[in-house]
């Protein structure tokens, strides 16, 4: 069977040689022109390639018009191989430059996102979530048309450089003399450019050598994510209050209804930034003052997450156990360990109830057993009959009532106190539409929310635009923290206790390519006992932290808050 088909392939491709070359003999100045053009858009594939920047705010023309070193290098190493180690040597160079281009184009993505570069090795999970989020965002046809493109473009990609380097080694060899003495040129101009430093516009030096950059980049990157996971394990055994005694534990606040509330991608931008600011800044000044009125006080701070522009679990997790989780290796580690959260602290007294509200989880939470929760409220169990608001599965406001009615207007059994967990969604990307507030007692099983959603702005509208981003982003941060301290002015009674913060900045699009990774965080309540605790920490009055407010890594958190309330630290050291 395998003869005949290889007759018929060798007959098939001879065929088409005989019909391109009378093809070429009846036009041969269309035929030079067509090969010459080919080999010009393999030299500039290539050559693309091989100066690619890994940042949006680099691509420019200057970037793309550089002499690469590696071309010069491989252009010398295919001059001296026979044809078929040549071939070989250059479909694999191909295949190399394709992968490169890839992590590249990936890099710029996460460093828009997610304020870093890409990790090799602990990324392509997140890749997941991406798609999960623009099938929320963009609707299940047009993700699916996404991914379909992302991966055929991915293919091309390979193919193509592939095919271009193939091409070009072969015009080198059938023109030794030429390409030897361009090789030698090309050497010679990029080590005179290099040595003294010559510049196109823009100061971007004309001679390249960002691949083998790359390169050496990532695989310092791999050397040091697995140097990390194992140093990490380490220092996750180390706790100061993991041998505490239940009864040496938030001794200050037994007695307390204390509620842990996150809000989604609140961070410093939306309190500082030109566009954002104004109406953020205003809520906040209105929202501090009605809860003054009904007998609250707060003091805010700033701390600085452990993560940017998305992976928001990082930041929770940093806060709730007091290690650095930066990405999702650590993450994996914490949540095997047996590292104390404050969460947990809270369920270890004997003395809480511990209740999480998670309308962002929508499968199963293993997570739940290592922040100490007894019981876990999730997006199908919060009775929702509304529409999803892009990524957010409910808004706010509904959550917080389903919160009330649930949890925190019944009285916990043997007499305990109630910590709870809640996760607020509504601020998410990309931020249209975006829910308003409604009278809280019409909020019946959020069918209310219908025609808002329907008049809202589409996601599609928003997302590719960059002012509309950072103004429906400010109006999204009013919404939340209207609608939770709302709810603490409805709801809250002398014994309440709220800390809120974010969990990181919005993405660069919309903080900016140079912001910090600061979030504010604010603890209110109406015992004047629970402010008091903190007053050495020179927080500023209020629901809006000043710009020169202390400024804590977000992993300092834990301690700070476990000292201040009366805990006695029992170190664990393995």
């Amino acid at each position: 069977m395998s003869r005949p088909r290889r007759r018929g392939w060798a007959a098939w491709s001879g065929r088409v040689r005989e019909r391109r070359e009378r093809w070429r003999e009846a036009h041969p100045g269309a035929a030079t022109a067509l090969s010459v053009g080919v080999d010009v858009l393999c030299a500039a594939l290539v050559i693309g390639a091989l100066v690619m920047p890994n940042t949006v705010v680099e691509l420019g023309p200057a970037k793309f018009v550089r002499l690469p070193s590696e071309g010069i290098i491989a252009a010398a190493v295919a001059l001296a191989l026979p044809r078929r180690p040549r071939i070989v040597l250059a479909a694999v160079f191909g295949v190399v430059l394709g992968a490169l281009t890839l992590l590249n184009a990936l890099d710029m993505g996460f460093k828009q996102y997610l304020g870093r570069s890409f990790n090799a090795i602990l990324d392509w999970s997140l890749l997941g979530d991406a798609e999960s989020y623009l099938e929320d965002t963009l609707g299940r046809t047009a993700t699916l048309a996404v991914s379909v493109g992302a991966v055929v473009l991915v293919l091309l990609i390979f193919v193509l450089l592939a095919l271009a380097t193939i091409r070009l080694s072969s015009l080198l060899a059938r023109h030794p003399g030429r390409a030897t003495r361009g090789t030698l040129i090309a050497g010679v101009v990029w080590i005179t450019c290099s040595s003294f430093g010559v510049q196109l516009a823009g100061g971007v030096p004309l001679a390249a050598d960002s691949t083998a950059t790359t390169l050496e980049i990532k695989a310092r990157q791999v050397k040091d994510t697995l140097h990390d996971e194992a140093e990490f394990r380490k220092v996750a055994k180390v706790d100061a209050f993991g041998n505490t005694p239940p009864d040496q534990l938030l001794t200050s606040l037994r007695g307390k209804d204390v509620v842990f509330t996150f809000i989604e991608s609140y961070g410093r931008s939306a309190i500082e930034d030109p566009i954002e600011a104004p109406g953020v800044d205003s809520t906040l000044a209105v929202r501090t003052q009605a809860l003054a009125k009904a007998g609250f006080h707060a003091k805010s701070g700033w701390l600085t997450s452990a993560t940017y522009g998305g992976s928001s679990w990082l930041g929770h997790s940093t806060t709730m156990s007091g290690l650095w989780v930066s990405n999702q290796q650590r993450y994996r580690t914490v949540m095997a360990s047996n590292h104390l959260s404050i969460t947990k602290a809270f369920q270890k007294t004997g003395d809480f109830d511990t209740v999480g509200v998670m309308p962002g989880i929508q499968k199963g939470w293993p997570e739940q057993s290592y922040y100490g929760l007894d019981k876990v409220y999730n997006a199908f169990q919060l009775g929702y009959k509304g529409p999803k608001f892009s990524w957010s599965t409910m808004p706010d406001q509904y959550a917080l009532q389903q919160f009330q009615d649930r949890v925190h207007s019944k009285k916990p059994a043997d007499g305990k106190s109630r910590m709870s967990f809640v996760i607020l969604t509504s601020s998410h990307q990309p931020w249209a539409p975006i829910p308003k507030m409604v009278p809280w007692d019409q909020l019946g099983d959020g069918s209310i929310f219908d025609a808002i959603q329907k008049a809202g702005n589409k996601a599609s509208d928003v997302i590719a635009d960059t002012t509309k981003s950072r103004q429906e982003y400010g109006k999204s941060v009013q919404y939340s923290v209207t609608a939770l301290t709302e709810w603490l002015e409805r709801y809250g009674n002398d014994n309440t206790v709220l800390v809120f913060l974010g969990d990181h900045q919005p993405i660069a699009r919309v903080s900016g390519n140079h912001a910090s990774r600061d979030v504010p965080i604010s603890i209110v309540a109406k015992d004047p006992k629970v402010l008091d605790a903190i007053d050495s920490w020179n927080w500023t009055d209020g629901l809006r932290p000043a710009h020169n407010a202390p400024v804590w890594k977000m992993s300092a958190f834990r301690d700070k808050f476990l000292t201040a309330y009366g805990s006695t630290p029992h170190p664990k050291t393995n």
